[in-house]
């Protein structure tokens, strides 16, 4: 789907270790701000267990999963609105990507530093909020300059445009992200335009200390009722631990998470977490070549879909044939499916469930 999620954050705060463990790209770590310049990308497998089971009916030469792109994006520092820090550059940074995962240091470590010298997750979060609303807001300014000169002129446009500039505006001015605003449709198709670091749907990663992974310590407990005030999700995570979870093997890691008390690892609940924020859905394909899992928006219709695989597929589409992954695991084979009467043919307006297999018939 071409989506991409930024990893933000404090200096020092864990981005990097984690962004590594989830992608094995080798982005440079270490102990002091700035170390990362240039944001890092790495495509991530996205963690499904319906894939395997499907996989084990069927028997194919190949598996193939979702991805997702991530983005590690250098540490922000309070000013970084005005320049501090190499503060403009990545502002830009996040306004290429379509949703923040903001990384939170919810751990005391002397052999760390912080660059504010002390850990307080409310205190970091602000800082990063206030940046990014501070950055929105000159934004904001400059594009009502020019549409008030442009509604003088009559634009019809403009004074639409105005109107929600203005309530943008006011909301970041009230200490609201944009993206918390209650905003009507058209007013939301005035906002895509603009691309505001607020708008974008945030997921908070607290970065927690390997004894704290069973539990929730109070800094925790601080950033998920903050995350509950905003409607927002948290995931707990230590950068440390998955970090070592690379290095062993299956077997190996099983045991190791047994020891922590854990069933998975972190990065898997961050993964799908992020795909969820991103509003996406899966569906699969499924033959002896290939199982695969595809990507897309929630709501999507069956030849929008079909065009994910192949962009002559949505030209030619006559049907898609379906059944879902459910009626898979419960009667194990397609014949079993259809012999109950659940292989369905769905047309043009048929929205893609997630968990639906589907064969897509189409003219070339």
């Amino acid at each position: 789907m071409g989506l991409s999620c930024g990893i933000v954050g404090l200096p020092n705060v864990g981005k990097s270790t984690i962004f590594n463990a989830l992608s094995n790209a080798g982005a440079q770590v270490a102990n002091y701000p700035f170390c990362t310049i240039d944001p890092n990308v790495g495509i991530v497998p996205v963690p499904d267990p319906r894939l395997k089971d499907i996989s084990d009916l069927i028997h194919p030469d190949k598996i193939t999963p979702n991805s997702l792109e991530i983005l590690d994006i250098a540490g922000l520092v309070k000013g970084a609105s005005q320049g501090e820090g190499l503060g403009n550059k990545f502002l830009s940074h996040i306004r290429q990507v379509d949703a923040i995962l903001h990384v939170v240091r919810c751990f005391e470590d002397p052999d760390v530093a912080h660059v504010s010298g002390t850990v307080d997750p409310l205190r970091d979060i602000e800082t990063i909020h206030t940046e990014l609303a501070l950055a929105d807001l000159e934004t904001l300014n400059k594009r009502i300059e020019k549409n008030e000169k442009l509604s003088k002129t009559g634009s019809k446009e403009a004074k639409e445009e105005l109107e929600v500039l203005k309530i943008l505006q006011a909301g970041l001015n009230q200490g609201k992200m944009i993206r918390n605003l209650s905003l009507s449709s058209a007013q939301k198709e005035i906002l895509k335009e603009l691309f505001l670091l607020t708008s974008k749907p945030v997921l908070y990663v607290a970065n927690v200390l390997e004894g704290e992974l069973a539990t929730d310590s109070a800094f925790v407990l601080t950033v998920k009722d903050l995350a509950q005030k905003e409607g927002a999700q948290v995931v707990k995570i230590c950068g440390k631990v998955e970090a070592e979870l690379m290095a062993l093997s299956q077997d190996e890691r099983k045991e190791f998470l047994k020891e922590l008390g854990i069933s998975e690892p972190g990065l898997h609940q961050l993964i799908r977490a992020a795909y969820k924020l991103l509003n996406l859905r899966t569906f699969f394909t499924a033959g002896k070549q290939e199982v695969r899992a595809w990507t897309i928006l929630a709501g999507m219709k069956a030849p929008q879909a079909a065009g994910v695989i192949h962009s002559d597929f949505e030209k030619g589409f006559i049907r898609a044939e379906t059944y879902h992954y459910n009626d898979l695991m419960k009667y194990k084979t397609e014949v079993e499916i259809k012999a109950h009467g659940l292989l369905r043919l769905e047309g043009k307006d048929y929205e893609i469930q997630d968990g639906d297999i589907l064969y897509f018939r189409f003219n070339v």
